[in-house]
């Protein structure tokens, strides 16, 4: 199986917002993870949190792969072919 194309082209943007969801923190809202947008640095909120910011921005944006901004985990999803790297 080869990997997924978006996995293996992504960058390393800095966070936009390092504290939090930007939606999430503009309104008061509270999160449960957060993910970190590796197109543009978006900071969204996981789809455990009430809001889902990560899944909701892939889906305005197009922008396929998000990375964990838990610390301690380096994992990435891509939304377009639905693969771990």
């Amino acid at each position: 199986m080869a990997l997924c194309e978006h996995l293996s082209q992504t960058g390393d943007p800095p966070a936009n917002t390092p504290d939090g969801c930007e939606e999430c923190l503009s309104t008061g809202s509270p999160w449960v993870h957060l993910r970190r947008c590796l197109e543009c640095g978006h900071i969204g909120c996981c789809d455990s949190s009430p809001n889902k910011h990560a899944t909701k921005h892939h889906h305005a944006t197009g922008h396929p792969v998000i990375q964990s901004f838990e610390p301690g985990e380096s994992w990435r999803w891509c939304y377009v072919d639905s693969t771990m790297g």
